[in-house]
């Protein structure tokens, strides 16, 4: 069975910060994951439930309404384990500044 790419990231060794996670092919597309970590994974403490849902709407609300990337946002959430969220856009992207 093929492994997916972010199962083999050490997790115990992963640092906050912006990651490219992934790169998909959708029919004549490129989708980019974005990985943005805010705690390291499989540390405590975790994101609070409260601060993730506030930057989930700050953040999304942002992105959304951005003049040249707001189109390109396919999805805006949080990781199930509370270590930050994934931002999925149309497009092939490394890293990009959001100002």
């Amino acid at each position: 069975m093929k492994k997916i790419g972010s199962f083999t990231v050490d997790h115990l060794k992963l640092l906050p910060g912006i990651y490219v996670s992934r790169k998909d092919q959708v029919s004549n597309a490129i989708v980019t994951t974005f990985d943005l970590r805010f705690t390291r994974p499989n540390f405590e403490p975790v994101m609070g439930t409260g601060a993730v849902h506030a930057l989930e709407h700050l953040c999304a609300y942002y992105l959304r309404n951005h003049p040249e990337f707001g189109s390109k946002i396919i999805y805006f959430g949080p990781m199930g384990c509370r270590t930050g969220f994934d931002l999925v856009m149309n497009g092939d992207y490394e890293l990009i500044l959001l100002i």
